[in-house]
């Protein structure tokens, strides 16, 4: 992760609503073994693609995670994702929502490391949330 402050988890989605129930799934910690996180949410690519070309103070990505929506409009995540990959270096961890099972081979595609199905349940997505966070810590020490 960035630092010892709170890691930061990226959320995409043009549906307030899908943001919203990712939100409440995560709620302030994943998992107890792991910190509290800050979220930043954004509902368009071009918003997104601006937070990632600003740096932190210390030069760094200011995010830890992206939770991506595969479904989202008129971008899908699974593009963002895509070119996530191919662009940042050392690029964080990705989680896509996608709209069908059927669809991980996208997500493979996409090169994510995880995706879960809308509709979201809480806890499949706080346990992969957290199962990334502590393979991230340990790729980072």
């Amino acid at each position: 992760m960035n630092s010892p402050s709170k890691p930061i988890i990226v959320i995409y989605s043009d549906d307030s609503a899908v943001r919203q129930s990712i939100v409440a799934a995560l709620g302030k910690k994943v998992a107890a073994d792991l910190p509290e996180h800050q979220i930043e949410e954004f509902a368009t690519g071009p918003a997104l693609r601006s937070y990632i070309d600003r740096k932190s103070v210390s030069g760094n990505l200011r995010a830890d995670l992206f939770i991506l929506d595969g479904e989202a409009v008129p971008e899908g995540g699974m593009g963002i994702a895509r070119q996530l990959k191919d662009e940042v270096f050392n690029c964080p961890p990705v989680l896509l929502i996608t709209g069908r099972r059927e669809d991980a081979w996208l997500a493979a595609w996409s090169r994510a490391e995880a995706s879960v199905i809308h509709p979201i349940d809480p806890f499949t997505l706080a346990n992969t949330v957290a199962n990334l966070m502590r393979t991230s810590a340990v790729a980072t020490a």
